[in-house]
């Protein structure tokens, strides 16, 4: 997994009432769609990275079975606005995303039972099926990981230097250590030949969600793990300075000044990494293409690598990278019947078939949880340090629990206030206010609405 910008699934009550009005309209043209006694396919995918890989599963399953399979990316930032136009349609989307419990309450009138499918049953662990009502109503694509993506042959490099902070990445286990490294790697930037140690931090409107879902997504995982709960309708934000001391570390360490973040994009953070120009980028294993395919990429697949994120809690020396899904299928329950049935094999296939589960190894670069993919690891850097960090029995991963927050608008309005807090205009109180007043409202208004 986005991630490119990976979150675009937006939240609230505007989804809401539109999918309300359209699920009538979209019921009486179920009987559209293909004429084909096959029935066709329609895939509304919302990982941009992802978008040729899936047209090339989409050919090799139309060539072995004849069944046409039309995929459509929505633009990074877009894919709740593309998905409610979508379905509007009389040829609509027969699959699509959910992103997380969210997700699945803005499209429940969408979303179809899939308890007794191949596919659920295929999952290797029954819990990761995203359920609604009940019952099963979305499959994860894959299981992903994020945290610091590190150019090994950089550090290595400081890490032979007189009077360096560490003499190996391994002793690199809390956030006072990490601040202390990268500090004393910034102050040696020009002899490492390197702009700075953090990539570019991207704050511009639809590029901010690493810092809005994936960052954000620590407060919210120790506030969680201390109540023991996985959702809650309030929060503290008890981790509020934790929040802020790694943010601050990306941003005072950078190859840029925090003032000329809301400029910047992931592509560009990601190509300070591929050229050489930083050490570090917070990113996930989705990443790797955004690094190997820069053109002018001089980082090895071998040095590239992952760090856990640090941000100063209690134990995090045990803390693995961070681990989870919220990208999760369902098929379009208002589609007509022959395209759904053609839609479920397809899934079928896809997750349980030795070829194309193969193939979706493969073009996909996933960890896909299910009894089919048992044998298939990843070919890429960062994909196998996934499949490693999930068979680490001595670190705990961090949980995604991004998708329990209220709305992607909620979302979006914080990485506006990351934004301001960035270039000077606001301070780290507002930050917080804006979280706890706005997680509250959001969370009540849903319940009651």
């Amino acid at each position: 997994m986005r991630l490119v910008s990976r979150r675009s699934v937006l939240g609230g009550s505007a989804a809401l009432a539109i999918a309300a009005t359209l699920a009538a309209c979209s019921s009486s043209d179920s009987g559209s769609g293909s004429d084909d006694a096959k029935g066709s396919i329609y895939f509304l995918n919302f990982k941009p990275e992802a978008d040729e890989a899936f047209k090339s599963i989409a050919s090799t399953y139309k060539e072995k079975t004849g069944v046409e399979v039309k995929v459509v990316t929505a633009a990074a930032g877009t894919y709740e606005a593309t998905l409610t136009s979508e379905v509007a349609k009389s040829d609509p989307p027969t699959l699509f995303n959910l992103n997380g419990p969210v997700g699945y309450s803005n499209w429940s009138d969408y979303a179809s039972d899939l308890s007794d499918t191949d596919v659920a049953k295929a999952l290797a662990d029954a819990s990761l099926a995203l359920k609604g009502d009940g019952h099963v109503v979305g499959v994860p694509l894959a299981i992903e990981g994020y945290g610091i993506i590190y150019n090994a042959a950089i550090l290595n490099k400081y890490f032979a230097m007189e009077g360096a902070k560490a003499t190996s990445v391994d002793e690199i286990k809390g956030f006072d250590k990490l601040k202390e490294v990268v500090e004393d790697m910034q102050a040696k930037k020009a002899d490492l030949g390197i702009e700075g140690v953090f990539a570019a931090t991207s704050l511009s409107p639809g590029e901010d969600w690493r810092w809005q879902t994936h960052l954000a997504n620590y407060p919210v995982y120790y506030e969680y793990r201390d109540a023991k709960v996985d959702d809650l309708d309030e929060v503290k934000l008890t981790y509020s300075e934790n929040y802020k001391k790694i943010f601050d570390l990306y941003l005072n360490n950078s190859t840029i000044k925090p003032t000329e973040a809301s400029a910047k994009t992931v592509t560009d953070s990601m190509a300070d990494f591929a050229l050489g120009k930083a050490a570090m980028v917070q990113n996930g294993n989705w990443g790797w293409s955004q690094i190997s395919e820069v053109s002018g990429n001089t980082v090895k697949a071998e040095d590239v690598h992952f760090l856990p994120i640090y941000v100063g809690v209690s134990g995090e020396d045990k803390a693995n990278i961070a681990i989870g899904t919220e990208n999760y299928l369902t098929i379009n329950s208002q589609a007509a019947e022959g395209d759904q049935k053609a839609t479920k094999d397809f899934l079928t296939w896809l997750f349980t078939d030795a070829e194309g589960s193969k193939l979706a190894a493969e073009k996909l670069s996933i960890i896909a949880p299910y009894k089919a993919y048992a044998e298939l690891a990843p070919s890429d850097p960062l994909g196998k340090e996934v499949a490693e960090a999930i068979a680490n029995k001595d670190l705990t991963p961090v949980k995604w629990v991004f998708p329990t927050f209220p709305s992607q608008d909620f979302k979006d309005q914080l990485g506006q206030h990351l934004a301001q807090y960035a270039s000077g205009s606001s301070d780290w109180a507002k930050v917080k206010d804006f979280f706890v007043t706005d997680w509250a409202s959001e969370k009540k208004s849903a319940k009651e609405g």
